[in-house]
C-alpha cells in the first residue's frame, strides 16, 4: 500500500471517529463507540437497505433536479437515475462504499450487456464475473478503486473475488446475516424456507411457525441485549439506544417486529430485501425482484446516464459548505441523523437549508418511529420546514426494507 492509500485510509478512519464518537475513551459507551468505529472501517453495505421505490417517490424527482445523498452501497444511487435527474452527489465516509459506488458506475458504462451487468450485481457468484472485470472494467476505473478491488482483506481474501462467490455474503452486514442463519440452524430452522411460500398468507404461517420462536429463546434475547452484536447491521451504539426504546420488553422484541414486517406484509415474490435476509442473495430467476437499477427495463437509461453521477469521498456536510446558496433540491440523509451530536445536525441543517431551492424535499430514515430533529434543530431552521406527518407514516409502512421504525419526508415551506 503506498504512502497515497495510507494517507486516504488514515482520512476515512478519523472521518467515521468524528462521526461516531460521543464519550470518553474509557467509558462503557466510549469503548462501544471505538470498537464500532473499528469494525466500519472495511465494506459495510453490498446492498443498500432504503427502499429506493419509496425514495423516488417521496423526492418527485424532476429533470432539473440535483440530488446530494449518502452512497452507501450505490443500489439507490443508480436506481434515481431511472428518474432522470440532472446531477446526483454522492458522497460517504467510507473509502470501501465509494470503491464499491465508482465500481457500479464503470461496469454499467462498460459491460457489454444488460446480462452480464446483472450477472456482475444481481447474481454476484460467477467466475465470468472476475474475467469481466479485468476485460471490461479494470481499464476504466480510478486507480484508487482499483487498488481498493485488486487489494485483500483482512482473511487474505482478493476482495474483487467476492463477485465470483457471493458478494452479498461479505461486508459487515452480509457476515450478520450470515450468522443469523447460523444462529438459526442451531436451532434447526431454515430461514431460506419462507422463500418458497406462494402467497403472503403462507408467509405469515411460515414465520409464526419457524422463525418467531426464535425471538423467545434465552441467548438470543441476552445477545440481542448487546449493543455490539447489532454492528453488523451498521448500527452504532446511540442509534441502537433509540431503537431499543421502541419496545418495553427490549431489542429482541423490536427485531421480532421487523422481520416479521419484513417476512410478512409484502409478497415475497417482489421484495428483494427479503431475498437478502433470507436468501442471501437475489433470487436467479428471470422474474426474481431486483432492485431498479438492475431491471432490464431501466438496463438503458441508467447507462446513459451514469455520466451525470458525481461520487465524492467526503462528509455531508462539509460538501454542502462547498456549494452556492439556493443550488441543491433533493437530499437523502438514509439513516446518518441518528449517529449525530445536536451541533452536528444543526450544522447539517443550517447547511440543507442555505443551500435549498424552492421545492427542496428531505428524506431520511430513524431506528426509532418519531423523526429526531424537533427540540434538536434550532426552531429557527427547522420552522422553514414542513414535516409530511401522513406522508412520512405512510411511506413508513411501504418501505419494503423494513428495517426503520421511520421513514421522514420535509419540504422547504413555501413549496408544496
Amino acid at each position: 500500500m503506498n504512502g497515497m492509500a495510507v494517507n486516504e485510509v488514515s482520512d476515512t478512519n478519523q472521518r467515521v471517529r468524528d462521526a461516531v464518537l460521543r464519550h470518553g475513551q474509557l467509558s462503557k459507551q466510549g469503548l462501544l463507540e471505538r470498537a464500532f468505529t473499528f469494525a466500519f472501517r472495511g465494506l459495510v453495505y453490498a446492498q443498500i437497505w432504503e427502499d429506493p421505490a419509496i425514495d423516488l417517490e417521496a423526492l418527485q424527482i424532476t429533470p432539473d433536479s440535483h440530488v446530494v445523498t449518502i452512497a452507501s452501497g450505490g443500489c439507490n444511487v443508480l436506481s434515481y437515475l431511472t428518474a432522470d435527474p440532472a446531477r446526483i452527489t454522492a458522497v460517504d465516509l467510507n473509502t470501501a462504499h465509494i470503491a464499491l459506488n465508482r465500481l457500479k458506475l464503470a461496469a454499467a458504462t462498460h459491460l457489454p450487456d444488460h446480462a452480464s451487468f446483472r450477472r456482475f450485481f444481481g447474481e454476484a457468484d460467477q467466475a465470468e464475473n472476475v474475467a469481466d472485470y479485468e476485460y471490461h472494467v479494470r481499464p476504466h476505473l480510478d486507480a484508487v478503486s482499483r487498488r481498493y478491488w485488486e487489494g485483500r482483506d483482512l482473511i487474505g481474501r482478493r476482495r474483487i473475488g467476492g463477485f465470483a462467490k457471493g458478494i452479498y455474503r461479505r461486508g459487515l452486514l452480509g457476515g450478520f446475516i450470515g450468522t443469523a442463519h447460523l444462529l438459526a440452524k442451531l436451532y434447526r430452522i431454515d430461514p431460506g424456507a419462507l422463500l418458497a411460500a406462494n402467497s403472503v398468507e403462507e408467509q405469515r404461517t411460515i414465520f409464526e411457525e419457524k422463525l418467531a420462536p426464535i425471538f423467545d429463546k434465552k441467548f438470543v434475547r441476552w445477545l440481542t441485549d448487546q449493543p455490539a452484536s447489532l454492528f453488523g447491521l451498521g448500527i452504532p451504539p446511540a442509534q441502537y439506544e433509540a431503537l431499543a426504546g421502541d419496545d418495553p420488553e427490549g431489542m429482541a422484541a423490536v427485531l421480532r417486529a421487523r422481520l416479521e414486517k419484513l417476512a410478512c406484509d409484502f409478497d415475497i415474490r417482489q421484495n428483494y430485501f427479503a431475498w437478502q435476509a433470507f436468501g442471501r442473495g437475489y433470487g436467479k430467476g428471470p422474474d426474481a425482484p431486483l432492485p431498479p437499477y438492475l431491471q432490464p427495463a431501466h438496463y438503458e437509461a441508467v447507462k446513459g446516464r451514469i455520466g451525470r453521477v458525481d461520487v465524492r469521498h467526503a462528509n455531508f456536510a462539509d460538501f454542502l459548505d462547498s456549494q452556492p446558496q439556493a443550488s441543491l433540491d433533493r437530499f437523502v440523509l438514509l439513516d446518518a441523523q441518528d449517529w449525530m451530536t445536536d451541533a452536528q445536525l444543526e450544522r447539517l441543517w443550517i447547511g440543507i437549508t442555505r443551500t435549498s431551492k424552492p421545492g427542496a424535499r428531505v428524506v431520511f430514515r430513524t431506528a426509532a418511529a418519531p423523526s429526531l430533529l424537533p427540540g434538536r434543530v434550532p426552531d429557527s431552521i427547522l420552522s422553514r420546514w414542513h414535516y409530511k406527518a401522513a406522508a412520512s407514516r405512510d411511506f413508513t409502512a411501504r418501505d419494503r426494507s423494513s428495517i426503520y421504525g421511520g421513514v421522514h419526508l420535509y419540504v422547504l415551506k413555501g413549496a408544496d
